[in-house]
This record gives C-alpha cells, sequence and structure tokens, in this order.
C-alpha cells in the first residue's frame, strides 16, 4: 500500500492525553475543550468523503483491493476487561444462564455507548470475533446497519470445527448467521481459521476458498478474506488465491516489524491485500493497569497506547489496528493517536524498545504463541 492510498492525514505534535473528537467542523482547525475539532482541511477526494460515518477529522485508509475507505483505527469486536468499566460481578456473555451472568442490560448499554462514539467521530468499521459478538453489535446497531462496515466472523459456524469444513457447511451456517442478526449481507466475511493455519488440510483450504467465492456470489458478503496466526499460511493464501484473499486479519504488535526477506507483507504489497491488525497491545500486556477508568495507571497507558498505534500505523501494510475499546474515553484516545505526529522520535523509539520486551516477558501462557509475531 502506498502514501497515495492514504488521506486526511496531517503530522501533528501532542503532549497531552487530551481527546478528539465528536462534532467535527469541515475544513476548519478550531479548538474545544478536551477536543480537537476539524482537524484536517485538505481536499477530500469524493469517494472518502462517501465512505460510511465520514467525519473530516478521522484519517481513512483504503482496505486494499475491497476499495473500502475505513478509519484508522477500526473498532476490534472483543470486549476484554469491560467487566472493570461496568463493574460487573458476572460474566460478561450474552450465551451465559442468567445465574451466571452479568447484567445485560448494563453491559449492552456500555457496548452502544463505545459505538455510538465511534460513529461519531468516524470509526467506521466493526470487526466481529467471537461467538456472541456478531449478535451483540448488530443488536447494539439495529437501525443504522449502514453507519459501519462489518467484517464478519463467527468461530462456531467456521473452520476451527471440524464438522463445518466442507464448503456447503460454511456457506450454510454463515447465512444462518446473517439470519440471527437480522442482516442481509455483511460488507466482509472474513472466515476464521485455526490460529495454526497451516495444520489445515488441503480439503480445509479448498472448502474455505469455494465457500468465500459462493457467499459473494449469492450476494450475502460483498468482500473475502480470513484471519489466523499464522503467517507463512497467510503469506501462502495470498500469493495462491489472489482473487479471494482480499483482506486478511492478523496479529502485530508495538514490538512487531518487518523481516528483511520473504515477509509476508511481500505478498500485501504485491496483491494489495488489506490488513486489520489485531492484538494491538498483546492482550493488554504492554499496560500497567487492568482498564478500569479509575485506575492510577490510566494515564500512562493511554500513553503507552497512542504511541503503540502511532508505531503501528507507520507500517503502510496496516490497513488499521482493532484495539477492542472498553469505553468512550479509549475511543477518544485512539483519535488522539491517529492526530499525533506519526513517526516516533529516537527517544520514544528506545522506550517503545523496551516497553515491547516488558510486553513480551508479561504475555500470559495461552499468548505466548504471539512471540511469533516479532519478525513478519
Amino acid at each position: 500500500m502506498t502514501y497515495a492510498s492514504r488521506v486526511n492525514r496531517r503530522e501533528f505534535v501532542r503532549t497531552t492525553a487530551a481527546t478528539a473528537a465528536g462534532a467535527l467542523i469541515a475544513g476548519s482547525a478550531v479548538s474545544v475543550p478536551g477536543r480537537i475539532v476539524g482537524a484536517f482541511a485538505e481536499e477530500v477526494p469524493a469517494e472518502v468523503k462517501n465512505t460510511r460515518s465520514y467525519n473530516p477529522g478521522m484519517e481513512y485508509r483504503k482496505l486494499g483491493k475491497t476499495g473500502l475507505w475505513v478509519s484508522a483505527v477500526c473498532l476490534g469486536g472483543h470486549w476484554k476487561r469491560v467487566d472493570k468499566v461496568i463493574k460487573a460481578a458476572g460474566a460478561i456473555n450474552p450465551y451465559a444462564g442468567p445465574e451466571e451472568r452479568a447484567d445485560m442490560t448494563v453491559f449492552l448499554q456500555n457496548r452502544k455507548a463505545v459505538v455510538d462514539h465511534c460513529i461519531e467521530v468516524g470509526i467506521n468499521l466493526i470487526d466481529f470475533a467471537g461467538d456472541a459478538e456478531p449478535e451483540t453489535y448488530c443488536k447494539v446497531l439495529e437501525g443504522r446497519r449502514e453507519k459501519m462496515y462489518f467484517a464478519y466472523s463467527h468461530p462456531a459456524s467456521e473452520l476451527r470445527v471440524p464438522e463445518n469444513r466442507t464448503a456447503k457447511k460454511l456457506v450454510e451456517l454463515f447465512e444462518a448467521g446473517l439470519k440471527r442478526c437480522n442482516i442481509e449481507y455483511a460488507d466482509i466475511w472474513r472466515l476464521m481459521a485455526l490460529e495454526r493455519g497451516g495444520s489445515h488440510s488441503q480439503a480445509d483450504v479448498d472448502a474455505m476458498i469455494e465457500a468465500l467465492d459462493i457467499a459473494r456470489k449469492k450476494g450475502l458478503c460483498r468482500y473475502t478474506g480470513f484471519s489466523t496466526h499464522d503467517r507463512k499460511w497467510a503469506k501462502m493464501l495470498i500469493e495462491t488465491y489472489p482473487d479471494v484473499i482480499q483482506m486478511l486479519c492478523t496479529p502485530y504488535t508495538a514490538n512487531s516489524r518487518e523481516l528483511p526477506e520473504d515477509s509476508l507483507f511481500d505478498a500485501v504489497r504485491k496483491h494489495d491485500v488489506g490488513i486489520l491488525g489485531i492484538k494491538p497491545f498483546a492482550s493488554n500486556a504492554i499496560f500497567k493497569g487492568d482498564g478500569s477508568a479509575d485506575s492510577e495507571f490510566v494515564k500512562e497507558d493511554n500513553r503507552r497506547a497512542r504511541m503503540t498505534i502511532r508505531y503501528i500505523l507507520g507500517n503502510e501494510c496496516i490497513t488499521a489496528p482493532i484495539p477492542g475499546m472498553i469505553s468512550p474515553a479509549q475511543v477518544d484516545n485512539m483519535v488522539a493517536a491517529i492526530q499525533q505526529r506519526r513517526s516516533l522520535d529516537d527517544e520514544e523509539r528506545a522506550e517503545l524498545e523496551i516497553l515491547g520486551e516488558e510486553m513480551w516477558a508479561r504475555l500470559p501462557a495461552n499468548y505466548q504463541w504471539l512471540k511469533e509475531w516479532k519478525y513478519v
């Protein structure tokens, strides 16, 4: 992806965590306490202005050959640590029984508040990656489907379940999921494969590619892609099926970097594949606090989050990182990161290198695999 695919970016130097946001005035630069209003004044192409939830204060990037213009940070569907925000006593799982789950009313209010604010500031894509996520977010977006692009996945209906690994079954389950969500189509079906994608047989791959092709032809989705934690397998699929693999969900962290030779990004550039970057904060291992709004580490963690996002956006192959934001304040912090100068200075790079090594050391046992994404 080249600089020509980027619009609305201006280099800023902002040393405060003051956040950006809501009703922006096109073409102006008006300051409001705690907000940055109308930060961008460049001429914007009509195709970008026509993207969903366009906001002149947001940066938009083309998601590879899908042609979709998406915000430089998008919303990841995960709601890890949301219990720290809503002070829930039970499990945050809409599928849990009443006796074990938290107050779903408060939880849905939180999800609606985050989505509302994303739309307000111009964040225009949400990625579904958990079994409860499609129905949850479609519920809070009811009546305003066209405000957000949907990158759809439902793990229980996809390749991680052996019984699903035929094209016919995958398409049937995808269609059933759309009906549960009361939507006619997904903008993107990014079918979820095993974390170790290379463990899939060629028959599994054939089923996946056929299913994606059928779904697009039936109008169940507009664009197609997949997600995996296996970078070598991802590279192979992009090179082998360039017409079907239009986008990819895959990890990229504060301490990831491109391999000098045989990088996944070689294939991404050659075939114009958009990337939504998962795990930007390494499952929160980059942070000191627990996500609570009243934590003593909020200010420091917000700074670390902004520095991480700036670093990731410096890799032009990453269309947008997709953090699972759990409060409107975190949405504002991501907008502030986008509006800061993109390049890190020498002091910031040195600090981020140290934080990255600490991040790897804090990874829990079930996330040790993420260390394989230090070099991509």
